[in-house]
């Protein structure tokens, strides 16, 4: 499973970028990242090879589709994510026929994805998280469209977005997604278990008693 970094500081994506395949981007992380948006890009798309999802602002056809043809020009491995709208999905089936890759975000039901993979979506992207706050099962709307991608062998990929715990990703490698965005502090936290931290510390205090 490929893991992308969610997020927009760059200092965070050049700490991590020995280990990430991409990384997820949204108006919320520009924001955070206190600097102007085309340029963070800009450097982010020279650390990271992988892909990295931009994000439009428009919420028109029209504006989707000219605000990506500008986001593409920053560099190739710019993927472009538009909301599960109908502007959206057919700002989708535009910028497909361009050849402007799209990750369709904000998804939270399996049909919405199934539309997005209809139109040439590259990704689609599930929030995970955001539908477990709301009572649902995150993990359950990732097996269900991972199950309509096969049956109709649809080449859009899964990016399980919202992620907020390592289980989350544990659960995601178990169903075969393809990729999930994490934040941060989760993919520092998949490095970590408290029985590491122990034996390393009892290895250390049984090195201290060899003589040498």
């Amino acid at each position: 499973m490929e893991i992308y970094l969610d997020t927009a500081k760059v200092e965070e994506i050049r700490e991590m970028a020995w280990i990430v395949d991409g990384v997820t981007t949204n108006p919320t992380l520009a924001a955070q990242a206190g600097r102007p948006f085309r340029e963070v890009l800009q450097e982010i798309c020279h650390i990271v090879r992988g892909p990295v999802s931009a994000e439009v602002v428009a919420q028109d056809e029209e504006g989707m589709v000219k605000e990506a043809q500008e986001l593409a020009k920053i560099a190739d491995n710019i993927v472009i994510k538009i909301p599960v709208t109908v502007e959206g999905l057919k700002a989708v089936r535009r910028l497909k026929a361009l050849g402007i890759k799209t990750n369709v975000t904000l998804v939270f039901s399996a049909p919405q994805a199934l539309l997005a993979a209809k139109c040439g979506a590259d990704y689609v992207s599930p929030f995970v998280g955001r539908i477990d706050d709301h009572g649902g099962d995150g993990m359950a709307v990732v097996a269900e469209i991972l199950r309509i991608f096969e049956n109709y062998k649809f080449p859009t990929k899964v990016i399980v977005a919202s992620v907020r715990h390592p289980g989350h990703v544990v659960a995601a490698a178990t169903l075969g997604a393809p990729i999930a965005t994490v934040p941060y502090p989760v993919l520092q936290r998949l490095f970590q278990h408290p029985l590491t931290d122990q034996g390393i510390a009892r290895f250390l205090s049984d090195w201290e008693k060899v003589p040498r």
